[in-house]
């Protein structure tokens, strides 16, 4: 990442650089062959170990619309997706994520997903009817980081159900945004998703240059997949839009309706990196869903890249409200090919809630310039963290 003294710090508080390479201990080293062109994030397989109550929330409560369905799997989509799914629920034995999948641009670029990969010694898989229905020829890998990734080109097109206001619900999910992933490294896993084709377009550091997660991006939005630093790989979320933050405070709205407060972890709020409006959900396995809506533009080759402090309180939530510790804590497992969970590892670098909850477990940590915290302010953080 740039250092900061090469930064431009902003009237908003954060600063900007151009995106420069990632220098990093123990970096995957770069292939010599090229990347696949990787289009966009385009579904997750989360296992879940009751089907119906999976389906119920994903359904009934967050309005998700079937594609298909059968005894030991759900296929899910937005209201304006064309593709077969976003999501697949899988019945299982362990809650896990089975597979981040990535649409690539053409066929011949499961050509060079396999070379890719296969140069850096990963397991490789290729199945040429799919390893979902809806999906036709794919590649399916571990890579470096200890992830499970798909990619594939044909897919079968249903209705885009975009014009079909009579299926809208007020809290309407309109498309799939984003993956979150947290992993112990994150300047390594940064620079081999730049080999990947990435680009970066936000992260979070500390004035000695400590990473503690970076946002990025293939389709021109503030991320396809992000890289939060903690215990690793797991999955942190899987992020829904909608179009207008009001869908938002409607899905809150029918939570409470239903009795279903607790499924709530975080927000509603506004994060300071993306900008955009947010809620984070737990799913009954304890999957984290994340509400997504109006982020920004990121399109251009000279897109500046976003830095915010770690020690800046409107960085995670632009309004400055607490983040509780469960959402730094708590990620699903992700599975090895044959089905298996892939052993986490520690992060040896500091973790971001350490990083901003002082020593004593209660105080949180602002730069000396902005002078303390009100009293009345910093009670909120500890009850926040107390509980």
């Amino acid at each position: 990442m740039t250092d900061r003294k090469d930064m431009t710090l902003t009237s908003s508080g954060f600063y900007v650089s151009q995106e420069a390479p990632i220098s990093c201990e123990n970096p995957t080293p770069t292939p010599t062959v090229p990347a696949p062109d990787i289009l966009r994030c385009a579904y997750m397989e989360l296992v879940v170990t009751d089907l119906k109550r999976s389906r119920d929330f994903y359904v009934d409560v967050l309005g998700l619309t079937v594609t298909e369905e059968d005894d030991e799997a759900v296929y899910l989509r937005t209201l304006e997706e064309f593709i077969h799914h976003n999501l697949v629920l899988r019945q299982g034995p362990v809650a896990a994520v089975a597979v981040f999948g990535f649409r690539v641009r053409t066929p011949e670029d499961l050509d060079r997903a396999v070379a890719f990969y296969e140069e850096l010694g990963c397991r490789v898989e290729r199945r040429a009817t799919g390893f979902t229905k809806g999906i036709g020829d794919s590649v399916r890998v571990t890579d470096p980081l200890g992830f499970p990734y798909e990619f594939f080109h044909d897919v079968e097109h249903v209705e885009r159900l975009a014009w079909r206001y009579d299926l809208y619900t007020p809290g309407a999910l309109v498309r799939l945004d984003h993956f979150n992933q947290v992993t112990p490294d994150v300047p390594r896993a940064t620079k081999f998703m730049q080999d990947l084709g990435f680009r970066v377009t936000e992260d979070i550091q500390d004035e000695d240059g400590t990473v503690y997660a970076s946002w990025m991006r293939r389709k021109p939005t503030v991320h396809d997949t992000a890289m939060t630093g903690g215990d690793g790989p797991r999955m942190h979320h899987i992020a829904f839009s909608t179009h207008e933050k009001h869908n938002i405070l409607s899905i809150c709205d029918k939570l409470g309706a239903l009795r279903m407060s607790d499924n709530i972890e975080r927000g509603p709020g506004r994060h300071g990196v993306s900008n955009a409006f947010y809620l984070y959900l737990r799913d009954p396995d304890g999957h984290r869903v994340e509400i997504y809506s109006q982020d920004y533009y990121t399109g251009d080759p000279d897109n500046p890249v976003v830095t915010w402090d770690v020690h800046d309180n409107q960085r995670r939530d632009f309004w400055g409200n607490p983040v509780v510790p469960s959402w730094y804590r708590d990620a699903s497992l992700v599975l090895d090919l044959d089905g298996n969970p892939q052993p986490v590892t520690k992060r040896e670098q500091a973790s971001e809630l350490e990083a901003t909850i002082g020593a004593d477990g209660f105080s949180y940590t602002r730069s000396a310039d902005e002078g303390g915290m009100p009293e009345w302010k910093l009670g909120e953080y500890k009850l926040g963290h107390q509980l």
